[in-house]
């Protein structure tokens, strides 16, 4: 027997199938209890990875009390999600309504049919409960500088009028840039000045001025905070692609913080985002690098025994993805995994989806092995996808697997418009 039949053993002895939500039954027991589940993706446009997570999802929430969503999205677009889906807002609309709203490349990661097949079920089982027990939605990423901004000038306008100079200095110091976060960027580059001095005295005024539990002095801080940090992030950008994923996670890391203190002690909630920040930094090559990410802070932060992490991966089919930022969306196919890779194994151990709960112990021998794990991004370029193998030790990385054998692109709800702004690539690329 070989290192590879011993290793395609340990996967065999984990795994079970992957062919009703009666499979997910270890997933929600082991999540009872948990203050964090986090969810991965092994790219942002394929079906079955949306399809499954919105499935546990609604069983977390059912039966393991999970009680708030973060996703890897912006702020102000999944704040007017959670008003819709909690009752509060645009109740005239259903969820393909809600998110024709998005307009940000790219749109088929939040507007496609499985979210909103989601969204629209989550709406429906919100209404059927009491207004303190119904579950929100919210983004957590960091892009929306320039709504978010306007948002903030909302909120002043209404509640604290007099504060609205503040703002005023922060959106003129921006205004010479069109709206245009790169080339306000490169702007700092050229010339050692930058509106960091005037986002900070806003995000200090806002906090001042917003105060208390209730919901709209709860945005308006949030999007105080991601004024701040988007300001830093696009500065950072230009300079070194480390410095800016580390505080684009941070920021997500910081949020889901703020979130679970704003829902309450008893709160507890799910993270959906890309594996390469779901997954712990620490178990693959981007510790080396210096990256880290959501799943290795929620640790960190919080415990591992307060925390689930779930990865997906897949062997072969399609992607709805792009060749290049801010292009129209295609279906790609999405050749067979590497025979080095994890996939690799795994498609030769299973043949068929499956779920693997890595449970406590993790003494197998293919939770420690070292071999590449594949990452799709929204751009992917099918006949280059070697470097998209991330080195990985997937009982570290994560506490449980979802395999798929044969998956297929999602469906966008509209195609995909060219931005009114550019858009401006992360990396590594598009997760």
């Amino acid at each position: 027997m070989t290192a590879r039949d011993d290793l395609i053993d340990d996967i065999r002895d984990l795994a079970h199938p992957l062919a009703r939500e009666g499979a997910l039954d270890a997933l929600v027991d082991r999540a009872r209890g948990r203050r964090f589940v986090a969810i991965g993706e092994a790219s942002h446009g394929t079906g079955e990875f949306y399809r499954w997570r919105a499935l546990l999802t609604r069983r977390l929430i059912e039966e393991a009390g999970i009680t708030w969503i973060g996703v890897e999205g912006d702020w102000p677009d999944c704040w007017r999600i959670d008003r819709w889906v909690r009752g509060l807002a645009e109740t005239d609309r259903d969820a393909r309504g809600v998110l024709a709203t998005f307009d940000r490349w790219p749109t088929w990661m939040w507007a496609n049919t499985e979210v909103a097949d989601f969204l629209d079920g989550l709406r429906e089982l919100n209404v059927s409960r009491p207004s303190e027990n119904r579950v929100g939605f919210y983004g957590l990423d960091v892009y929306s500088l320039w709504d978010s901004l306007q948002r903030i000038m909302a909120w002043l306008a209404v509640n604290e009028p007099d504060a609205l100079p503040v703002a005023a200095r922060a959106w003129r110091c921006f205004a010479p840039f069109d709206e245009d976060p790169h080339r306000y960027a490169w702007g700092t580059r050229l010339v050692p000045a930058s509106c960091e001095d005037d986002v900070v005295e806003l995000l200090t005024e806002v906090r001042r001025r917003a105060i208390g539990d209730g919901e709209e002095a709860f945005d308006a801080r949030q999007n105080a905070s991601i004024v701040v940090e988007a300001e830093r992030y696009y500065r950072e950008m230009v300079r070194t692609d480390r410095g800016s994923w580390n505080i684009r996670d941070l920021h997500m890391m910081d949020t889901i913080d703020r979130l679970a203190a704003h829902e309450g002690r008893a709160s507890r909630g799910v993270i959906w985002a890309h594996n390469t920040h779901v997954g712990d930094a620490r178990a693959t090559s981007m510790a080396a690098a210096g990256l880290l990410n959501i799943g290795q802070l929620l640790r960190e932060r919080h415990g591992a025994d307060q925390v689930l992490l779930i990865g997906m991966a897949s062997h072969s089919g399609t992607v709805t993805a792009a060749r290049e930022w801010g292009v129209a969306e295609e279906r790609m196919p999405v050749p067979i995994a590497r025979a080095d890779s994890h996939e690799g194994l795994l498609h030769d151990a299973l043949g068929s989806p499956a779920v693997l709960d890595f449970g406590a112990e993790r003494t197998r021998a293919w939770l420690s092995h070292g071999a590449g794990h594949r990452a799709i991004g929204v751009v992917y370029h099918p006949a280059r996808e070697r470097g998209n193998y991330v080195p990985t030790a997937m009982g570290a990385r994560y506490d449980a697997l979802l395999w798929f054998e044969q998956t297929h692109a999602l469906l966008p709800l509209h195609h995909e418009r060219r931005p009114e702004e550019v858009e401006y690539e992360t990396e590594p690329t598009g997760f």
